[in-house]
Parts: C-alpha cells; structure tokens; sequence
C-alpha cells in the first residue's frame, strides 16, 4: 500500500477525522533490521514562525552524519491531540531535505500513544513509510505503575484497556520518559533502540541533538550537559 498523503490545511474537525482515518494503516509489528542511522527532529516556535531540525546520528556510536533545517510560517493552531498538523509541514520540509533518509527516526512526542492511536511519530512515519519511534517527555494519554529505579526499568502504559506504550527509566533514579511504537515496529523495539540511544542523559541523543539545532544552537556536544526540557507535551 502506498503512503498516503493529504493537505495541512484542514479545520480541526477534519483533522480529528483524518487522525481515526490514517490510524487504522499504523503498523506497530515488527522491528527494524539493518538499522545503521537513527534520526531526530524537533521543531521551535517563534511568533508565526517555525523552525524544524532534522538530524542524522550513525548507529549505535550516535556520531552525527548530517542535519537539515527548515524555516516556514505556521499554518495551524496549537489544539493538545491535534500538534502533528502544527508540526508536520516544517518536519517533513527538514527530513526531505536530507542528504538521504535514516533507517529510523525517533520523535519527540507520542506515537501510538495518542487518545486517537496517531500521535506526530505514527502520522509521520505513515507519510514518510519509515519505522518511527515516540519519545516524549510527558505523558499525553493512559495510566501506569513506576518503573524500577533503574536504568533500562519500564512499566506499560494503558489506555481504555490497551497497551499503547511505555514509562521506560532512561537513568537510574530519573524520572521516566514516555516511549511508542510509532509505526513499522513493536513496543519491545521501541524501546531497545530509545535505550541505544540514551548515554548520559534523560533523552535519546536523537532528541538533544535535534533540539538544539532547531534552537539555533548547532550541532550539540555529546559530553555537554543537559539543556532543561520546556516540559510542554508533543502529541
């Protein structure tokens, strides 16, 4: 089945309607193989206009091979459940600007973790026909138990009866990031491939690395430390 596409410029209405569409094609089975570049993307947002990163790490030694930035206006409202069509032009816009596609992108945001099971990580990876992973910082949807207090620890994440992600513990006595399949994989290599990409810190690399350059920062020391998270959830 081709990838499906379709116009940014929806009402909210329609995008809640094309979110129930667009989840039933969301494949969360399987996991990726070969996988030798892992990318991340992340968006900032100033006045009415956004700015995405995309950048491109080897796999596992997380050594950045590439980036790719794009500015455009912002076309959408910011609605919790609905961030994807805020976020998606500019995200797409950076990732085709790549030199060539990753293997796997991890998002800042949810993925099957969405009320409507199409948070930015499934829409996109439907777009793009990548295996994609949410990474988020806070939870969006579902209920959970703590995790172990160590590094590697998880505990699922439920919603109306159906695990739809995971609370994974990132750093031994940090509190836990929030990971789902986005689409083209399962729940268990979700969460393998977000631990490969955690060295020192709370977040993949992926993440830091792109949200530093969507802040204008450059590509990101891996031995600097940690920028503190703004906090805000990313459907």
């Amino acid at each position: 089945m081709a990838p499906p596409s379709h116009p940014w410029n929806l009402s909210p209405s329609e995008a809640i309607a094309l979110q129930k569409e667009l989840a039933a094609r969301v494949i969360c089975r399987g996991t990726p193989e070969n996988v030798k570049t892992v990318a991340g993307v992340d968006v900032s947002f100033g006045g009415e206009m956004a700015r995405a990163a995309a950048v491109v790490l080897g796999f596992p030694d997380l050594e950045v091979t590439d980036h790719a930035v794009v500015t455009r206006p912002v076309t959408f409202p910011y609605i919790p459940g609905l961030f994807t069509f805020r976020e998606g032009p500019v995200a797409v816009a950076a990732i085709e600007q790549l030199a060539k596609r990753p293997d796997l992108i991890i998002f800042d945001g949810q993925g099957l973790a969405h009320p409507r099971r199409l948070g930015i990580a499934s829409h996109m990876g439907l777009l793009l026909d990548l295996p994609t992973i949410g990474c988020a910082k806070t939870r969006l949807c579902g209920t959970f138990d703590p995790p172990g207090p160590e590094k590697g620890s998880w505990s699922p994440l439920i919603h109306r009866g159906e695990v739809i992600g995971a609370a994974v513990r990132t750093r031994t006595n940090v509190r836990p990031v929030f990971v789902s399949p986005g689409h083209l994989l399962d729940l268990p290599s979700a969460i393998r491939f977000v631990l490969a990409c955690c060295r020192k810190y709370r977040l993949p690399e992926t993440t830091r690395q792109a949200d530093h350059v969507a802040g204008g920062g450059g590509i990101r020391d891996p031995s600097a430390g940690p920028r503190t998270p703004s906090g805000r959830p990313r459907p």
